[in-house]
């Protein structure tokens, strides 16, 4: 399925170091890990690649600048390590930064360039493969520093840190830290710069898309990301950020759908409410796919188009065959195959069952791809642990599905129908109200004079 890959599309939103763990080929890897000071892995991939020669001399030279460097950043970083490591230092942290450089000035002798220095050791860690290390300087780094630009990057490395490290709770955090921060500087962008006014709303869409592409990692590694990657992916701002930079991310948003659709259908319990954007995000998945299908399709979305747009049962048999392969293929999503297909084999079935009062199991089995048996076995565990239980019987005799609707009471479709109309009633006279009040405050213009002579 070479040709839904999404690897090489992605790769260019993604630091560099991220970017390893989504490439196969040692020789990607050798040439990427070259622009880096991770000397070491640079030597363990060229010993691969190269098993009957010796290593170069160059990456000895290479592995001694790279100490002396770190060695220089070090140490003039060693004040500000010094200070954060006091344990009076933590209990005297104040939530005003201007507060605690003047105390650190006053106490430690401390200066915004000696603060500065602890960012550049950070990121040099970061740079050698010391993930952890990075993180907890740039975390401590943000912490004092008043550089927004400085403080912004810091952000970005300590999400990359957390992330290349696997600790996914601690990333979630940053990732919600810098989502906050990102969603905070679009809404406080001047509305008067130095800058061209179109500078401030491409640099926003630019960070989002970035956003985007890194929550990917935290998203389908964290017990609750799928969750949360539809509330964000979702929301008006993100969402039309794909629209516009990444309509590829649509992939990743209707497996999520999907994957979260069947233990909403089960009752299961949640340890939070499932929002509204989650509860309805299949049908607000599929409007934005069909909108976008002229820039983005793959099997996925064909998927959900076809059994939630068409209608077309047979076509959604063939996609779903086709996104399994593809969920399978791809490196985010490879771990959700057998979840992806069960949840996908479950929307079937509901959509099959809302249109249809009498189902031959037989016929349903290989719409969902299954043998007669396999699918009757798969059928009866679905009836048996979903809501289906109540309007749908089994008979196993004639090898069919009887689906028993209870008809809807006649007051209670006129409640159904109207139950928004009083609410609509008051918002138009609540409009009127204030359209008149709104000419009546306006003063009477005064008619303009004939000119004498005019026709």
């Amino acid at each position: 399925m070479a040709d839904y890959d999404l690897t090489r599309t992605i790769i260019p939103y993604l630091d560099r170091h991220l970017v390893f763990p989504l490439l196969t080929h040692l020789h990607e890897a050798y040439e990427l890990a070259k622009g880096t000071n991770m000397v070491d892995y640079i030597v363990s991939l060229y010993e691969q690649l190269n098993p009957d020669s010796d290593v170069p001399e160059e990456f000895a030279a290479k592995r001694a600048k790279a100490v002396a460097i770190n060695e220089q950043l070090q140490q003039e970083a060693q004040a500000v390590l010094d200070v954060i490591e006091n344990p009076d230092f933590a209990q005297a942290l104040r939530q005003d930064k201007i507060q605690n450089l003047a105390y650190l000035k006053d106490n430690y002798s401390l200066t915004l360039e000696q603060i500065t220095a602890l960012y550049n050791f950070g990121k040099f860690q970061y740079t050698y493969g010391n993930y952890s290390g990075a993180a907890d300087y740039l975390y401590h780094f943000r912490v004092l520093s008043t550089d927004t630009d400085l403080n912004m990057s810091a952000h970005w490395g300590k999400l990359a840190s957390d992330i290349l490290t696997g600790k996914w709770d601690t990333a979630l955090e940053e990732l919600n830290t810098l989502r906050e921060t990102l969603d905070a500087r679009a809404s406080a962008a001047p509305l008067v710069s130095a800058v061209p006014s179109h500078v401030e709303p491409l640099a926003t869409l630019h960070s989002r898309t970035w956003f985007v592409h890194w929550s990917l990692f935290v998203y389908f590694n964290h017990p609750a990301g799928r969750t949360l990657l539809l509330e964000t992916f979702l929301a008006p701002a993100y969402l039309n950020t794909i629209q516009s930079a990444a309509p590829w991310i649509l992939r990743y948003l209707a497996v999520a759908a999907v994957l979260s659709r069947r233990a909403q259908a089960s009752g299961a319990t949640t340890t939070a409410p499932v929002s509204s954007r989650v509860r309805h995000a299949i049908r607000e998945v599929v409007k934005v796919v069909q909108l976008e299908e002229y820039q983005y399709s793959d099997p996925v979305t064909k998927f959900l188009k076809e059994l939630y747009v068409e209608f077309d049962f047979e076509a959604a048999q063939h996609q779903l065959q086709l996104a399994e392969r593809v969920v399978g293929n791809d490196f985010f999503l490879s771990e959700y195959r057998e979840d992806f297909l069960d949840n996908a084999r479950y929307l079937i079935t509901e959509a099959y069952c809302r249109i249809h009062q009498r189902i031959d199991i037989a016929d349903l089995s290989a719409r969902l791809n299954l043998s007669p048996e396999e699918g009757e076995k798969w059928i009866v565990n679905l009836i048996r642990d979903t809501r289906m239980a109540a309007d749908a019987k089994i008979d196993l005799e004639k090898n069919v599905i009887e689906i028993h609707r209870p008809a809807l009471p006649i007051y209670q479709s006129v409640i159904e129908k109207t139950r928004g109309l009083s609410i609509r009633t008051q918002a138009l006279g609540a409009a009127l109200s204030r359209t008149a009040q709104h000419q009546q405050a306006q003063p009477a213009k005064e008619q303009p004079a004939v000119v004498e002579g005019a026709r």
